[in-house]
């Protein structure tokens, strides 16, 4: 039949997933850094996720598809979801750099003054930045952390593009302080990776808050749609902030 439905351009869709969570169908997933229709059928064609999309990806036409089945709706909302299938972390292989550890935030004081002329040559002081490091564990790459580490459970979690430390002075300060974090690159790793390591990760440590801290190019938008979709599939409802860095240093949004 030919009726209203659901279409996706996909050279507009940059991943970013706000869509997502608009489709009281469940219609919509992420594959491959983009959005997709999971079946026809699903759609209602109503298109309440319309206004949801900031490239402006989605729009509803006329084609041919099958009617709108509202028992399959029920039916895929209450098959239980797949089990996720999570490759073992380094540290359950055995790797001794990646075993989690649990640190405590580094405070340097400043050394005291000394005089000017030396006889002695003494080593420098070790390098840390002014109000010390707030890295709280280790390791950090969401690849490598386990999803039952300990440090985890009922923690504070901050998903951190990579590039995000190198581009924000206060990093440490503004956003690792007080949390647990996860990194990963989105644009040069597998999303449907991380949404299922994250969405495994989600459900078994239960954390108070999620915190997204991303760059302002559009290829880093789908760490936080992963981290949406990972939520969705954990079945955990944590608050969830979403921080964007421009390129020059500053935050330029933080949207909860």
């Amino acid at each position: 039949m030919i009726r209203e439905i659901l279409e996706i351009d996909e050279s507009k869709c940059d991943g970013c997933g706000q869509c997502i969570p608009s489709c009281a169908e469940g219609a919509l997933y992420l594959e491959g850094g983009k959005v997709r229709l999971k079946d026809d059928a699903l759609c209602d064609g109503l298109g309440a996720c319309l206004g949801e999309c900031p490239k402006g990806a989605l729009k509803v036409t006329r084609r041919e598809a099958p009617a709108f089945d509202e028992a399959a709706v029920k039916a895929h909302a209450a098959h239980p979801r797949p089990a996720l299938t999570v490759a073992p972390s380094p540290a359950e292989l055995g790797c001794p750099g990646a075993r989690p550890r649990t640190l405590a935030p580094v405070s340097e004081p400043r050394p005291a003054a000394r005089p000017r002329l030396s006889i002695v040559t003494e080593a420098p002081p070790p390098l840390v930045p002014e109000g010390g490091s707030k890295l709280g564990q280790w390791p950090v790459q969401i690849h490598l952390v386990s999803p039952d580490a300990p440090y985890l459970r009922g923690a504070d979690v901050l998903v951190a593009a990579d590039c995000v430390p190198f581009a924000y002075a206060r990093f440490h300060d503004d956003f690792l302080a007080g949390r647990r974090v996860l990194v990963g690159c989105p644009k040069l790793d597998d999303l449907s990776a991380y949404a299922a390591k994250l969405a495994e990760t989600f459900r078994r440590a239960q954390p108070r808050s999620v915190t997204v801290v991303k760059m302002e190019v559009p290829c880093c938008n789908g760490i936080a749609a992963a981290v949406r979709q990972a939520l969705a599939l954990s079945g955990h409802a944590a608050p969830l902030e979403v921080a964007t860095v421009g390129i020059a240093g500053s935050v330029v949004s933080r949207v909860s």
